[in-house]
């Protein structure tokens, strides 16, 4: 059946069975929105107009919950889940909520991790179109972004106008994939044909600046001139050359149109979700839009939002960058936390998580410590901890763990959305609920924007960290000399570090302390507002693993799709 703009295809549960959904304006209606105030994508997404949810009153917002977590395993600890059960349960506690999420990217969906449309009796839907080609944002991105790229080439082929050094281009090209033949190349093998021979690389399309931008941007006109403050490249002269020498935003904006303007769909208790961008949380800011968070506030009691990793990437971004530009911090934020997390943290080897081990969780808890330290005391939020339960957890883990969060003092409930739904979170909700009704909240950000970048980059590693130091290769302290230089001092500072251990090193667990953090370069990211400086080996264009997820994924003759997870 077709429908609008797309087909809608049937919809597979796990068990293979249809999964029956709500006409997305059936969805709309239950948050006061009527059929002219959406762009409809078929019978199940829509867009929301920018004006049915920017009339509303600043001071009739809904509360604002941050979804983050402890330091995660390679597996993933269920934030997504979480936030999705935590936005139904909270519908059941008779409170209007709507869950704003990221984009999957199709470089994970083919890859390792999977989708991120959540699982089992607490997805967003229609999953399979959410985690494929959606509403085609991530391909205006990839377009946006690769027009400049060959604008900038074509730039110093016609004459070089704005005098770019060829060895000195600082944009990428993009790709939505992962794709390690891509990371480094050489362009221009024809030189009288195709410009001067050089170095190029790519990125994958969430480490794009264009979706930073995109998810930053508040208007059209700010989408265009965040466009504009691209920093391309350098003279010879170490001078900046910025995308609107090259006359690239406007045509950029074009293809970003559609793109800006946030997604609705639903959960799997036909409740309103929105989704929308897709920046990753070691190397961008990690969160849904600003429109998305602004439209779900507005339009509800609660907005639930994730951030992602760890807080010490997602949520310390968020709060640092993304909240000073909303103009608020988080009511609370939700600590998602896991039996197997712990037990990898208290030294316990990825082939041994599924047994128990009670003195593991012991040793590992101190990365729950360390995570409540970042969230209560150092951004001053009230927290609550959801306890994700697997099948694998037993009795004994759980309350070993639940003693524990007991003894130190902080708000938490076991969590299971997989196989119960909303009543999984039913726990998490209350405690939500009276968390923003009674509680203090003394949000701040660790550092002021109008610090010099060093002086932000020791806030960050010494107070969400705990390093005792900041040791600078030459190049980042060339790189940061220069961006002071040029004018850019003045930009947030977005760390791109490991996720998997709150120190720039995957191999210390726990809650590191006292060590060295090693900065080895720093790029900018000047439309986005923000400097990125790269601790450790930090890889923005992934690689297949030797048996990718795109093996279990299929299409039958009647066109439903299976093998997505």
């Amino acid at each position: 059946m077709r429908t609008g703009n797309g087909f809608d295809t049937l919809q597979k549960s796990e068990t293979g069975k249809r999964t029956d959904l709500d006409d997305i304006r059936t969805v709309a209606e239950k948050i006061g929105l009527e059929e002219d105030d959406l762009i409809l994508y078929g019978k199940y997404k829509a867009k929301i107009r920018p004006e049915a949810f920017q009339k509303n009153d600043q001071g009739k917002q809904g509360k604002l919950i941050l979804v983050t977590a402890t330091t995660p395993t390679p597996f993933g600890e269920g934030k997504t889940t979480i936030s999705i059960g935590l936005t139904m349960a909270l519908w059941e506690a008779g409170k209007k909520s709507i869950v704003a999420l990221r984009e999957p990217s199709l470089g994970p969906v083919f890859g390792i991790k999977g989708g991120a449309t959540g699982g089992g009796k607490t997805m967003v839907q229609p999953m399979d179109e959410i985690n494929l080609h959606f509403t085609g944002d991530f391909h205006g991105v990839t377009s946006a972004h690769n027009l400049l790229s060959a604008m900038t080439d074509a730039s110093i082929f016609h004459g070089n106008p704005t005098s770019i050094d060829p060895a000195r281009v600082l944009w990428p090209r993009t790709i939505d994939m992962n794709d390690r033949a891509l990371r480094n190349i050489i362009i221009g093998l024809e030189a009288y044909k195709s410009g001067p021979m050089r170095e190029e690389s790519f990125v994958i399309t969430p480490a794009s600046e264009i979706m930073a931008i995109l998810g930053l941007s508040k208007s059209f006109d700010d989408l265009k001139k965040r466009l504009g403050n691209i920093l391309v490249g350098l003279t010879k002269e170490k001078q900046g050359v910025y995308a609107k020498e090259l006359k690239a935003e406007g045509s950029m904006g074009a293809l970003l149109k559609d793109a800006l303007i946030p997604n609705l769909v639903q959960t799997t208790d036909r409740t309103p979700a929105i989704v929308h961008t897709g920046p990753f949380g070691n190397i961008a800011h990690g969160t849904c839009s600003l429109s998305a968070i602004e439209a779900a506030m507005s339009l509800s009691d609660y907005a639930v939002v994730e951030a992602g990793f760890g807080s010490d990437l997602g949520a310390e971004k968020f709060l640092n960058i993304v909240s000073p530009q909303l103009g608020r911090g988080p009511d609370a934020a939700v600590i998602v936390t896991t039996v197997r997390s712990l037990k990898f943290h208290g030294g316990v080897p990825k082939t041994e998580l599924q047994s128990e081990n009670i003195d593991a969780i012991g040793k590992g808890f101190d990365n729950v410590r360390a995570h409540i330290h970042l969230m209560r005391d150092v951004f001053g939020l009230p927290v609550v901890i959801a306890l994700n339960r697997f099948p694998n957890d037993t009795d004994q883990e759980v309350e070993a763990l639940s003693v524990m969060l007991e003894e130190e003092g902080v708000r938490f409930s076991v969590a299971d959305g997989f196989t119960r739904g909303a009543e999984g979170l039913t726990g998490v909700a209350q405690e939500v609920l009276k968390l923003t009704e009674n509680s203090e909240n003394n949000y701040a950000p660790v550092y002021s924007p109008d610090a010099p970048l060093g002086e932000k980059i020791d806030a960050v590693a010494r107070k969400i960290y705990g390093a005792s130091e900041v040791e600078y290769s030459r190049k980042a302290i060339r790189a940061l000399d220069l961006y002071e230089k040029i004018g850019l001092g003045k930009l947030y500072i977005c760390m791109a570090k490991t996720q998997y251990s709150i120190s720039d090193q995957a191999s210390m667990k726990g809650w590191p302390k006292n060590f060295k953090l090693r900065i080895d370069d720093v790029r900018a990211k000047s439309g986005a507002g923000f400097i990125v400086p790269l601790c450790g080996d930090i890889m923005e264009m992934p690689g297949l693993p030797k048996q990718p997820a795109a093996w279990n994924i299929t299409v039958d003759e009647d066109g439903v799709i299976s093998g997505l997870f």
